[in-house]
């Protein structure tokens, strides 16, 4: 099984590449289609709150989402005013310092979860305009020198958790799924399925809505959603459901019943298959391979495992084995040809970032900002514990040979200092 997912990934991953000769754009949420894989080389192995830090910038507001990285420039989102004021924030990635900091929206603050924010979306790049979504549902383009160029409002979110999933752009279109649940009657869209939720589709330039997907009975979720079959089809995840959406027109064309609310994980794919997880109630991870119509659920899941089930963390595929983080803090490592566990190791701490493959290592970031450097392998082999001391729980990025890691207080570039 390759390590990088498909062949439309590494195109991507050549097309997102940056000016510079050693440096990659990690554009979006997880990087290039969302799967954790950098191609970047000479990362760091080793460092602490204090040593191989190239730089450590304080951050205003609150927000989990996670830094992307584009032609040397850092972009990260966050709320202040309790909430209210939305911003974009653009920092040197060679420096540390703000470029600007740009309030793009005020929102009404909803409900959410305690471990959840009111800036919790990754922002997306296609290096002329940012996007963001924020809690209440609207989602903002902002030019790269902080003016807004468009903001879109066609969906009032409400979720009982808030909104967790991230944007992505494919073919000149910002998809964002919202799944979410009623204002009126509080288990509709919870404990109750509904059909109210809506997988949105935005045209990057003008900021008009091109599509909006309908899922049919599902429920809460947070899954950022995947491009597969060289960006035709949209593989969208939520409570209750798995579905891949044409690209062009919106149209659900086949799903996978999944039954678990308050999904996070994103999928991961290899080989024509992906890999999915399921929420509270039956969680489950699923192998399931792509094409059909329809409910395929008795015809394409390859196979099915209840053991080693992500909750927060979305999973890792590198070469044929399938890393997951469970809710109890247990490392998994899986065949991903049959489902079998090969081994496991109970983790020390809290764990919500989702890990990265990067120089041929994994990196697996804890809520008390100690990251873990592992071996890929049927064993478990760890490399380096690096403390931070920070509370984390939005996913790491790559670019330059560095790490940029979000913490409640500062963005941190680890990795040795720039040199001017």
């Amino acid at each position: 099984m390759q390590i990088l997912p498909t062949s439309f990934v590494l195109t991507l991953l050549l097309a997102c590449a940056s000016g510079h000769c050693h440096a990659e754009n990690w554009s979006s949420f997880r990087g290039v289609n969302s799967q954790g894989h950098s191609a970047e080389k000479n990362l760091p192995v080793s460092w602490t709150a204090t040593t191989n830090i190239a730089w450590k910038t304080e951050l205003p507001g609150e927000g989990w989402s996670s830094p992307i990285v584009y032609d040397g420039t850092v972009y990260i989102t966050t709320t202040t005013d309790e909430g209210i004021s939305c911003r974009v924030i653009s920092i040197d990635s060679q420096t540390g310092k703000e470029n600007w900091d740009t309030e793009v929206h005020r929102q009404n603050p909803g409900a959410k979860r305690k471990q959840n924010s009111y800036a919790t979306p990754t922002p997306v790049t296609d290096g002329n305009q940012i996007y963001a979504a924020f809690a209440d549902g609207t989602v903002v383009a902002v030019d790269r020198n902080g003016k807004i160029a468009w903001k879109n409002t066609d969906v009032e979110f409400h979720s009982l958790h808030g909104l967790g999933a991230s944007p992505i752009l494919v073919d000149g279109l910002v998809i964002m799924p919202f799944d979410g649940s009623s204002p009126e009657k509080k288990e509709l869209g919870w404990k109750i399925p509904w059909d109210q939720a809506v997988v949105l589709a935005i045209d990057a330039k003008t900021g008009k809505t091109a599509w909006k997907g309908k899922r049919d009975a599902s429920r809460v979720g947070h899954v950022t959603p995947i491009a597969v079959n060289n960006g035709r089809h949209i593989i969208s995840a939520a409570g209750d459901q798995v579905a891949a959406f044409d690209k062009t027109t919106g149209e659900r064309i086949w799903s996978v019943y999944s039954q678990g609310e308050g999904v996070t994980p994103t999928p991961v794919l290899g080989d024509g298959i992906i890999y999915t997880s399921s929420g509270f109630e039956e969680p489950t991870i699923r192998a399931i391979r792509l094409g059909g119509s329809g409910d395929v659920t008795d015809s394409h899941i390859v196979w099915e495992l209840k053991k080693g089930v992500p909750a927060m963390p979305s999973p890792l595929l590198v070469g044929p084995h399938l890393y997951t983080i469970t809710r109890d803090n247990i490392l998994y490592c899986i065949s991903a040809n049959d489902g079998v566990p090969i081994w496991n190791k109970r983790l020390t701490g809290t764990h919500s970032a989702s890990p990265l493959y990067a120089d041929g290592r994994i990196y697996i970031l804890s809520e008390t900002g100690t990251t873990l450097v592992l071996a890929p392998g049927d064993e478990y082999k760890e490399l380096a514990s690096n403390p931070l001391d920070e509370k984390c729980l939005a996913s790491m990025a790559v670019s330059d040979g560095h790490l940029f890691i979000r913490g409640i207080n500062h963005l941190f570039c680890i990795g040795n200092a720039r040199k001017n």
